[in-house]
């Protein structure tokens, strides 16, 4: 994420399902045509693996971050993906961490556990430092340089066409957008019970 700014411009978005409930989780980011600074050499960020949970479940990083993924569980978890933003494997570990990796293509890298099933989590890499996530009343607010900017929504869940959600402003002062999704969100696979499996003992 960015720091504070002096002189900035500050953004609320609201974040809103077909029935007007707020998007907790949910993904905002501003693009521009001008150039935006770059990722700091050596940026870390933590998908951790928690109660047979990724945590968070989504995760957002700005292009050129490496990404640490600790096992806090005490069974062992296998971390893949077959996105093609980020195609990785992680076998099986549990006291070890593997080596960060880099994540330098942009899009929704798509996270699961080849021993727990029904983990799911998401890697949403932007290229922009000027980015946020909806609160549990669906607002994600911070400061940007005035300017001209694309602002995007993303989440796993929202069906409505990505066009639609991309949204041109000019950011002098204080600016507030909502946007209300059209389409209902997909069921959300992020909050199971803890399961036990055949797996469940492996050491």
């Amino acid at each position: 994420m960015f720091c504070p700014l002096s002189n900035a411009a500050q953004l609320d978005v609201s974040v809103v399902d077909d029935q007007g409930s707020p998007v907790k989780g949910a993904v905002v980011y501003l693009t521009s045509s001008s150039p935006l600074p770059a990722v700091k050499p050596g940026t870390m960020a933590d998908m951790d693996q928690v109660k047979k949970q990724f945590k968070p479940h989504i995760l957002v990083v700005q292009k050129g971050t490496q990404v640490r993924f600790p096992n806090s569980d005490s069974i062992q978890h296998h971390v893949y993906s077959f996105s093609p933003a980020k195609p990785f494997e992680l076998q099986l570990y549990k006291d070890h961490h593997p080596d960060p990796l880099m994540f330098d293509q942009q899009g929704q890298v798509e996270l699961g556990c080849n021993v727990h099933d029904w983990m799911l989590g998401y890697i949403m890499v932007v290229d922009t430092p000027y980015f946020a996530q909806a609160n549990a009343q669906g607002l994600a607010t911070f400061d940007v340089p005035p300017g001209r900017y694309t602002l995007h929504l993303r989440h796993p869940r929202i069906q409505d066409d990505p066009k639609s959600l991309d949204l041109p402003l000019l950011l002098d002062d204080h600016t507030a957008h909502t946007f209300s999704l059209q389409e209902p969100l997909l069921p959300g696979l992020d909050e199971f019970e803890e399961q036990t499996d055949e797996f469940s003992g492996y050491e």
